[in-house]
């Protein structure tokens, strides 16, 4: 297929990971915070933005203060509720904000370095990249990817009905809400998330169904599930594996600003003894802060489990981001449980990944959540500090493994083909 231009911004890990499966087929990936000869104004800009959100995910723990920021904080993105339905298309304050920074020269600089090149597609997963391109007359087409299972007003530009950006979007509750914020039908196209392709295989699947197969086996112990739904088993994967090709395996993963990894503490704590028999292996995805992967490090060592280390502990760093994808989505493979709070991980459940959900942060993750306790793909965590027990009740219960055949089979799991089908068909 044609080549397009994939742009997204290093602000976390979100908007990275769902550009991450589309970048070989990309004719570049430009970071749109990051990228060369970016003028230094617009870097202050991003970056401004960038450490204002890190720092108020980490602050937001501290009792009151902490809360209370974080409140004043996360009223700029809030989602509305949906019903009663009504028109949304009025701009809010923060888009009304990121175009008066567009008609100071916000952006120009990329969009008319990209003019300058081959005029293929954009594909953005960050909404003010495709705003820009928009706003500065980029001549090509511009897609917008959306990595949340509903989203604020923010995503829709200051004029939607006037807009020509095309949206890709993971579920119909966001098709449906960019209606109400006035965007057209014809410019959104219901694709689902765009989920790695080497946890996939072909459209055939071949490689997620081998991969549920030794999960089950892991998640449903005593075949409780199994022995309720074996038909809806069997049509959707084939037969089961006499035994599982891994160990049960949790994977913690740790949002970009570092937040929440006293839970992955906890779970090394509670599970330290599984650990030193080998019946568990506990992989603490630390991304690319170093800080973070130290914390664990720490952590090992002072539960002295760090002749485990590599066996039945795991810790995913990279310094590179790329790096750190690759190795992730390699890590999932073998993963029996996703626990992670509720961000663009949420559709990885669609993968057949039962996800533990601990606290959102923000207005956004609280509605990804409620698609995934609404749909079935996740449940929401007990007390840690009494990891030892429920999680084994829900095993034993077959509820996990419940959870993973729900994501499966009502999950979308295509999206990535399904994106780049549409983005051929417009680039003819």
């Amino acid at each position: 297929m044609e080549k397009f231009w994939l742009i997204s911004v290093d602000m976390g890990y979100g908007h990275q990971r769902t550009a991450f499966p589309l970048k070989n087929f990309a004719k570049e990936w430009i970071q749109a915070n990051d990228y060369d000869e970016i003028p230094k104004r617009d870097r202050d800009i991003w970056e401004w933005s960038k450490k204002g959100y890190e720092f108020i995910s980490r602050f937001k723990k501290i009792p009151l203060i902490g809360e209370f920021a974080f409140f004043v904080f996360d009223l700029f993105q809030r989602i509305y509720y949906f019903y009663p339905k009504r028109d949304l298309s009025q701009p809010n304050f923060a888009i009304e904000r990121i175009y008066s920074l567009f008609k100071k020269g916000w952006g120009k600089h990329l969009i008319e370095k990209l003019k300058n090149k081959p005029n293929l597609p954009i594909v953005s997963t960050f909404f003010i990249p495709a705003f820009m391109a928009e706003y500065f007359e980029y001549p090509g087409e511009i897609f917008l990817i959306v990595c949340d299972a509903d989203i604020s007003r923010s995503w829709a530009p200051l004029k939607p009905k006037e807009s020509r950006i095309k949206y890709f979007v993971p579920n119909e509750r966001v098709f449906e809400r960019l209606q109400l914020y006035g965007i057209k039908k014809e410019n959104i196209f219901l694709t689902g998330y765009p989920l790695p392709i080497e946890n996939i295989g072909s459209q055939k699947m071949e490689i997620l169904k081998e991969d549920l197969k030794n999960r089950l086996l892991n998640l449903d112990p005593e075949f409780v599930y199994f022995a309720k739904y074996r038909e809806l088993v069997l049509s959707k994967l084939g037969s089961l594996p006499e035994s599982s090709d891994h160990p049960l395996t949790i994977l913690f993963s740790v949002g970009g600003a570092g937040a929440q990894r006293e839970i992955g503490a906890k779970i090394l704590w509670r599970l330290k003894e599984r650990i030193k028999e080998r019946k568990i292996k506990v992989i603490l995805s630390a991304g690319i802060k170093k800080w973070v992967r130290d914390y664990f490090l720490n952590c090992i060592k002072y539960l002295k489990i760090e002749k485990f280390l590599g066996e039945s502990v795991e810790i995913i760093f990279e310094e590179k981001i790329e790096d750190y994808f690759e190795k992730f989505n390699k890590a999932l493979r073998k993963t029996d449980i996703l626990w992670t709070k509720p961000s663009e991980l949420s559709f990885y459940s669609a993968l057949g990944i039962p996800i533990i959900i601990s606290p959102p942060i923000g207005s956004q993750e609280e509605f990804n959540m409620r698609y995934l306790l609404k749909s079935g793909f996740g449940i929401f965590q007990e007390n840690p500090n009494y990891l030892e027990q429920w999680l084994f009740d829900w095993l034993k219960k077959g509820y996990l493994a419940e959870a993973a055949m729900q994501g499966f089979v009502e999950g979308e799991k295509l999206g990535t083909f399904k994106i780049l089908e549409t983005i051929k068909k417009f680039s003819k």
